[in-house]
């Protein structure tokens, strides 16, 4: 591809490293912009600039946050005895809007996954175990993703958490096997967390 600027070529090399962005999309991406007035185009590198230099993780369940314990954590309306674990941000947010879990999160970073390179040190997985050794989370709900890497990841995390008195369920599989947890419509995942079940049964599944 020949560009006729390096400018636009550097900018349309940067935009291409987003996932799903091939070079044409970069290049027609970059050229709106360049259509758009500069002050929109400003303001969406500002936007990005103040999402890089000023996003925190939160130190309760590592969830995105603007400060350091985010709005759910810090809630009085929320259960402290059951602790959802998520992969993601992602993953929040689509169980956030079923409104049917008013219990904490965790989130985990990832999926454990040997052919990415991602292992258990790579995730949260030890300050999960730390919240569990607390005493006060009487049930963890494993919610990850239906996917080979989802329940590897669910399995390790069930025998680090084996022989503590706290309950282990998962999301009921209205989930279809392979499905990644942020595509489920918000009514069959909404079903899935209310009727989750005891995580040895899904082994026996």
């Amino acid at each position: 591809m020949n560009f006729s600027s390096k400018y636009l070529e550097n900018a349309v090399n940067e935009v291409s490293q987003l996932p799903g962005i091939g070079k044409r999309t970069a290049l027609r991406l970059v050229l709106h912009l360049l259509k758009r007035p500069k002050e929109q185009t400003h303001h969406l590198a500002n936007a990005l600039n103040t999402l890089v230099d000023n996003i925190k993780l939160c130190k309760r369940c590592h969830n995105i946050s603007d400060v350091d314990i985010c709005e759910i954590c810090s809630s009085h309306n929320r259960s402290e005895e059951i602790l959802c674990v998520v992969e993601d941000i992602r993953d929040v947010m689509a169980i956030e809007s079923t409104a049917q879990y008013k219990g904490m999160y965790h989130v985990l970073g990832g999926k454990i996954s040997p052919m990415e390179g991602i292992g258990p040190q790579n995730l949260t997985i030890d300050s999960l175990v730390d919240k569990v050794k607390s005493g006060i989370i009487k049930e963890v709900v494993f919610a990850l993703s239906s996917t080979m890497e989802g329940d590897t990841t669910n399995f390790y995390i069930y025998k680090q958490l084996d022989g503590f008195d706290v309950t282990l369920s998962t999301i009921a599989r209205g989930i279809s096997v392979g499905d990644e947890l942020e595509y489920a419509d918000e009514i069959t995942l909404g079903r899935s967390i209310i009727n989750r079940i005891p995580f040895e049964n899904s082994l026996q599944s």
